[in-house]
């Protein structure tokens, strides 16, 4: 099983660890750490994540105010936002 990240959720990924590391040094590693933790839950139980939209789950990243927002497929899971909490809601939705 793999997590497949669409290109711009990869970019958003990297970018919030990017901002984080400049807050605090080391902020940065511990979200990427914390949200691949997310990661490994939504790829051992794709199907345990809570409803994000009709065709896609979501897993809260410890932490951290933000969301893995994935689809299961046959090879395991399609990530398409790391999604802030309070941030311009559901503006992933046409990713999917």
């Amino acid at each position: 099983m793999r997590a497949k990240f669409i290109a711009p959720a990869r970019r958003e990924f990297l970018k919030e660890v990017v901002y984080y590391n400049e807050q605090e040094p080391g902020l940065g590693a511990a979200l990427a750490q914390e949200v691949e933790q997310a990661v490994a839950r939504a790829l051992a139980f794709p199907d345990a994540g809570s409803p994000a939209s009709k065709s896609t789950k979501r897993v809260f990243v410890n932490r951290f105010p933000f969301s893995v927002v994935y689809r299961p497929d046959a090879k395991g899971i399609v990530i398409f936002a790391i999604a802030h909490h309070s941030r311009r809601p559901d503006y992933w939705a046409v990713r999917v």
